[in-house]
């Protein structure tokens, strides 16, 4: 990637609606020939995609948390967690836990379900978010 990309990356980034005219302009290339580089981008998956980042609060997901499992069988935990709809992310760990679960529900109750169906699969650590920060912008290392 030269700088050129990067700047185009981190502009995606920031605003992934950006129009190729807009874009084009913003790092002095035609939208042709950043349309050509975005599309390069994408093919090496250095861009993986687009999304839409909703309100957790608006979609009636106001209890986020992350809950750590030492699990009794990790397939079987990763098949429940995918197939939950309350998780957002799954991460299998090295280390004394083998999980990290972020979850995002409705209500304690709600969180409180999920540790008991969960726990047939390991012991949960659970740990309500009070408060988050998300980086927006990940810049390549040089």
């Amino acid at each position: 990637m030269d700088q050129i990309d990067k700047q185009i990356v981190s502009l995606l980034q920031s605003n992934a609606k950006i129009s190729m005219k807009d874009l084009g302009e913003a790092v002095h290339l035609s939208s042709p020939s950043v349309t050509e580089r975005v599309r390069k981008l994408e093919d090496q998956h250095v861009i993986e995609g687009y999304h839409a980042h909703v309100s957790l609060k608006k979609m009636n997901r106001p209890i986020s948390a992350l809950v750590l499992f030492t699990s009794r069988d990790c397939k079987a935990l990763a098949e429940f967690c995918h197939d939950h709809p309350d998780v957002l992310e799954c991460y299998r760990v090295a280390g004394e836990i083998s999980y990290i679960v972020k979850l995002a529900t409705y209500s304690v109750e709600s969180l409180e379900q999920f540790i008991d169906d969960s726990m047939q699969y390991g012991t949960p650590s659970t740990n309500i978010v009070l408060s988050s920060y998300e980086k927006k912008i990940v810049e390549p290392f040089t």
